[in-house]
């Protein structure tokens, strides 16, 4: 059993905002495979098929902890078959990393999860969301995407979806070599 969980904040002022680039990875990995993300259980938007259960904490950002604990007890997943998608201040736009364990790096959706779940031992899916100097970290983060970069942004999302497929069907190993070493061509 895998848990693929997207970040991001509830409320449709905040769809297409960077802070919520894991609900929209989770939006597209829902539609390409065909599992709809639409029951409401634990806290979370659900969808599920075989042996994937697919999430969207359905609450803010800072708060995602604790559905996605829910979850993960309901469904018996081990750390080590989670896999948190969500956006990364301190990469370039659009470069993509798989990693194990390690610190929250500042994200407090991710620290929330490591606090509820007692162990910093679970995948991420950080993806690369670049940083203005010129604008506060917490303002930039709830800014929507530029439309020049909206183009690219379709294609991150799909080579994240990729991404979370080689990780869910060949293993974590393999998406990692692939994967971390790609961003938008």
């Amino acid at each position: 059993m895998h848990l693929l969980c997207g970040l991001g904040n509830k409320g449709s002022e905040y769809t297409f905002t960077r802070h919520n680039i894991g609900y929209l990875v989770i939006d597209r990995f829902s539609e390409r495979f065909k599992i709809p993300v639409k029951k409401k259980d634990s806290g979370c938007r659900i969808g599920s098929k075989d042996d994937l259960v697919l999430a969207k904490p359905d609450t803010y950002m800072n708060l995602s902890g604790g559905p996605v604990a829910k979850l993960v007890q309901k469904f018996s997943i081990p750390p080590d078959s989670i896999i948190i998608i969500h956006d990364d201040l301190d990469m370039d736009f659009g470069k993509l990393r798989i990693r194990l364990g390690g610190r929250d790096g500042g994200h407090k959706g991710v620290r929330s999860i490591i606090e509820s779940l007692g162990t910093q031992d679970f995948y991420r899916l950080k993806i690369g969301i670049g940083r203005n100097p010129a604008i506060p970290a917490e303002e930039y983060v709830l800014s929507r995407f530029e439309y020049e970069k909206q183009h690219e942004l379709a294609e991150i999302i799909d080579i994240a979806c990729e991404a979370l497929d080689v990780f869910v069907s060949g293993g974590a190993s393999k998406a990692m070599s692939i994967y971390n070493k790609r961003g938008p061509e």
